[in-house]
């Protein structure tokens, strides 16, 4: 959330940076309630002052053996306004905490003006678009082909966009996984986390997916509990409400984690196989930093995810997301595309995002420089490294071969412990 304080100060600010993400936060209504609540908190503690000097005349006209009477009324008259201002405060703090919620955080400077995903930037390509001189399958076919991936069964037993990994698709999507976990483990220095994959409402208000997506969260209402979208929640929030020490930062996560988005926004967008999932695997990386090195942190981050995609050779390209593309709760993201062959369009396959202190103010996440320093609050970072899913869909269609089969990358290899995926059955 931001701060209320620089809402006072900068409304016109704000409201900019609202209009520029195309989100609909009320400045104005925050401003009405926030004055409101200033006039009553200045009335509560004025007429509280007074209640305590009649309560120490009520004592020193006793002891003189005077008439309280008149003293007692106005005292229960003031303490029955001061519960009348109390009540009307909570109802407007209600209130304005729930405004907050709905204010976007918002872009960074540098971060290009534009109205939708058109017109964001591509500031890195790597690698050579593969060419092939026999006809491409897609990767439903060689999944179906080679009998590695199984949706119709997937939707079987669960519904549409669940897919079934089998034999050794199972252990290849496996495989990435450690993959990635140790490469971010060991060459980037990460600390490995297992998350849980169910967390509460304050958990998805910190992060930023409440109020505004609850929409598409899988919600459990009998015990109040949201399946994850990502392992960026459950880590994230893993210091929530805690103070840490400043020369403990950077602290950096991987957590692996099922995902699980019911897309309530996505009719008529391209739902096949794997290009839109409801359940899907996902490496993700998390930095809690000091505010002054984010943003060198966030070109890490970036750089570390694509890390990832170059051992594998699979081409990809870094577009810096422009304003109106940006998420509710980034100040600036990077998302990483890799290329499928067989759609001949670039796919997201990774978002890398600065929240600055957005979700550590949700969240109360805050350090310390010294042991005798106030308080400041945390930047907070994210990214995917990566989602196994559409990464699939490059690896499946970038080493396919004319016999049908596929080539495993080399460096997979020694977790799948096969070179070739060919048909079995």
């Amino acid at each position: 959330m931001l701060d209320l304080k620089f809402i006072r100060e900068h409304p016109d600010k704000v409201k900019k940076g609202i209009k520029a993400k195309h989100e609909t936060g009320n400045v104005d209504r925050i401003l009405a309630l926030d004055a409101e609540r200033r006039k009553l908190l200045q009335q509560s503690d004025t007429l509280k002052h007074e209640r305590r000097v009649l309560s120490e005349q009520v004592g020193q006209l006793k002891k003189e053996g005077k008439d309280i009477s008149r003293v007692v009324e106005q005292t229960r008259a003031m303490a029955q306004k001061i519960k009348q201002l109390d009540e009307r405060l909570r109802v407007i703090d209600s209130e304005l905490a729930a405004e907050l919620d709905r204010i976007p955080n918002l872009p960074h400077p540098s971060v290009p003006v534009g109205k939708d995903a058109s017109q964001n930037v591509v500031v890195k390509a790597w690698g050579k678009l593969p060419e092939f001189d026999f006809k491409l399958s897609d990767h439903l076919e060689i999944g179906e082909r080679l009998d590695i991936i199984d949706f119709p069964r997937g939707s079987k037993v669960a519904g549409r966009g669940f897919p079934v990994y089998k034999g050794k698709g199972a252990q290849l999507e496996r495989a990435l996984i450690n993959f990635m976990l140790e490469v971010h483990i060991h060459e980037h220095g990460y600390r490995e986390v297992f998350p849980p994959f169910l967390v509460n409402r304050e958990s998805m208000r910190g992060t930023g997916q409440l109020p505004k997506m609850e929409e598409d969260m899988y919600y459990l209402e009998k015990d109040d509990l949201f399946l994850i979208p990502t392992a960026e929640v459950p880590v994230t929030n893993l210091h929530r409400d805690e103070i840490l020490f400043g020369d403990k930062l950077p602290i950096k996560y991987c957590a692996y984690s099922a995902c699980f988005r019911r897309e309530a926004g996505s009719w008529g967008k391209d739902t096949r196989g794997f290009l839109r999932l409801h359940q899907f695997n996902k490496v993700e990386l998390v930095k809690l930093v000091l505010p002054e090195t984010s943003y060198e942190e966030l070109d890490r981050l970036v750089q570390d995810a694509c890390r990832i995609l170059e051992m594998l050779g699979i081409p990809y390209r870094v577009v810096e997301l422009c304003t109106g593309d940006l998420s509710f709760a980034a100040a600036k993201c990077y998302d990483i595309e890799v290329w499928s062959p067989a759609e001949r369009r670039w796919l997201e396959a990774s978002s890398c995002s600065n929240f600055e202190d957005f979700q550590a103010r949700r969240m109360n996440i805050r350090f310390r420089r010294t042991s005798l320093s106030k308080p400041e609050f945390v930047h907070t970072l994210n990214g995917s490294g990566l989602a196994t899913s559409r990464l699939m869909v490059a690896l499946l269609e970038t080493y396919q071969t004319d016999e049908g089969s596929v080539v495993v990358p080399e460096v997979l290899r020694k977790y799948t412990g096969f070179n070739l995926i060919k048909r079995e059955y």
